[in-house]
């Protein structure tokens, strides 16, 4: 379909995470979804921004079928928000420093309050909430690379995070940044995620549907539909996107 997915379970996206802080360059990260996969075919600039990401993870169920259905199978989910989860606790054992960047600040506070009680050992360098004008921008970047966190987590809606991400990774200097979306809100106690048992079977979509019908409808019902179809254009164009390569190693690819 025109873009890159790293093959990678969590645990083996986690283990190159480390690699990623280790060597200290700046390097951005992108979960690819459903909706996104649609968006990428009409906006030419995301699609770039997206090309140069030091890690792309398939965070949806619908592009895992996708992958097997045009033969370039991966082996299975990174979620979002497990991966964000995940990531504070293994920040909390390794001594990586955090920064929260998104939400509303009601939201972001919240988020910086569980994480101190879930893992009393973790480093938080700072948080501020996503709401940020051009002066903000400047401001929080400075501060940011001044309380130099290995890794910076980016709550805020596509595209808006992946370019932002993008346009200011070099003057943030942080080693790991990973736009997560929601999933603030879902750590914060302020939206509730689907069962285990949906999330298997890929409808955290309609989860989310029934709890913000009119806020998700369009972006569910529409987004989905136009997925299925956009997957269909690709299995009778029997391209694939398929460029005769896997994706390179992190460390081959631009860090910006």
């Amino acid at each position: 379909m025109g873009f890159e997915i790293d093959a990678l379970t969590l645990d083996e996206t986690l283990s190159e995470i480390d690699l990623v802080i280790a060597r200290g360059h700046p390097t951005q990260h992108c979960a690819m979804n459903a909706a996104k996969a649609v968006l990428l075919e009409k906006d030419q600039r995301l699609r770039d921004v997206i090309s140069t990401c030091a890690l792309v993870s398939a965070d949806g169920v619908p592009i895992v079928w996708a992958s097997r259905v045009l033969g370039r199978p991966l082996p299975g989910r990174v979620n979002g928000t497990d991966m964000f989860i995940r990531l504070l606790a293994r920040s909390e054992a390794r001594g990586y420093g955090v920064y929260f960047l998104g939400a509303t600040a009601d939201v972001v506070n919240l988020v910086v309050k569980r994480a101190r009680q879930d893992h009393p050992g973790l480093r938080i360098s700072g948080w501020h909430h996503g709401y940020l004008s051009e002066d903000d921008t400047k401001t929080v970047v400075a501060e940011a690379r001044a309380a130099e966190p290995a890794i910076l987590f980016v709550g805020m809606p596509t595209p808006r995070k992946e370019l932002w991400l993008f346009e200011n990774l070099e003057d943030l200097g942080i080693p790991f940044c990973m736009g997560v979306g929601g999933s603030f809100d879902v750590y914060a106690g302020t939206v509730r995620r689907a069962p285990e048992w949906m999330q298997r079977h890929g409808l955290e979509w309609f989860f989310r549907l029934v709890q913000e019908p009119r806020r998700m409808w369009k972006r569910y019902l529409v987004g989905n539909t136009a997925f299925v179809l956009l997957v269909g254009k690709y299995l009778v164009k029997g391209d694939h996107g398929w460029r005769g390569r896997w994706r390179k190693a992190p460390d081959e690819r631009r860090s910006h």
